[in-house]
């Protein structure tokens, strides 16, 4: 079944904590946006997983070089999964493989800058990460005529294992579970919601449904 993560793409430990005590029954997947990240460093990647201990906690480091290092220092600090980024050498993604499979941890290859996301979706699976994650970011689906279904069907064509982030919302999710998703990562939708929680529930609801 589709698991669904949170993206928290809020600026301090407090608000992500809070966030994730509202909307924790209904997630599988706790995620720390980058600038989340570079606000408060590692130790919000410790607290959440003290505060969840059984969630999937996902650091989204966006590592661009040193892979090994940077994922082995998100493990260390709690992190379940850390996302390299998909348009960098391959060495950096198969040193952060090579140091999730030390920690017995995964890792996420993030689309963002690829421009053939199917292909290069191919080529990282075959390095062992855990899926790869079709991702438009916030200043890409801020440009005129984005549609999120560009990247579902980018998730059919590839047949591997993948998430779909980038405008997934009550209106999206069946369709990303219907495309085969491993994982649906939900951000403004859930945080942005005037009820998270409530927010939260109804994705989850859907994704059961």
């Amino acid at each position: 079944m589709t698991k669904l993560q949170v993206a928290i793409d809020l600026l301090t430990t407090e608000a992500a904590l809070d966030l994730a005590a509202k909307v924790s029954p209904y997630v599988d997947i706790i995620e720390l946006g980058t600038p989340l990240i570079k606000a408060e460093g590692l130790k919000v990647i410790t607290a959440m997983k003290s505060a969840h201990p059984d969630k999937l906690v996902f650091a989204d480091l966006k590592t661009a070089d040193t892979g090994a290092l940077e994922a082995e220092m998100a493990f260390n600090a709690g992190a379940d999964l850390v996302t390299v980024m998909g348009a960098v050498d391959d060495s950096t993604i198969k040193g952060a493989v090579e140091a999730a499979k030390k920690a017995g941890k995964k890792v996420v290859v993030d689309t963002i800058g690829v421009k053939d996301r199917v292909q290069r979706a191919k080529e990282v699976t075959a390095f062992g990460v855990a899926f790869v994650e079709l991702h438009a970011g916030l200043d890409e689906q801020a440009q005129p005529g984005y549609n999120v279904q560009k990247l579902i069907g980018e998730g059919r064509e590839a047949q591997v294992p993948f998430s779909i982030a980038g405008g997934v919302n009550l209106d999206t999710i069946k369709d990303v579970v219907a495309a085969g998703a491993a994982v649906a990562v939900a951000g403004g939708a859930i945080y942005g919601a005037q009820d998270p929680a409530a927010a939260a529930k109804a994705l989850k609801e859907a994704i059961t449904a």
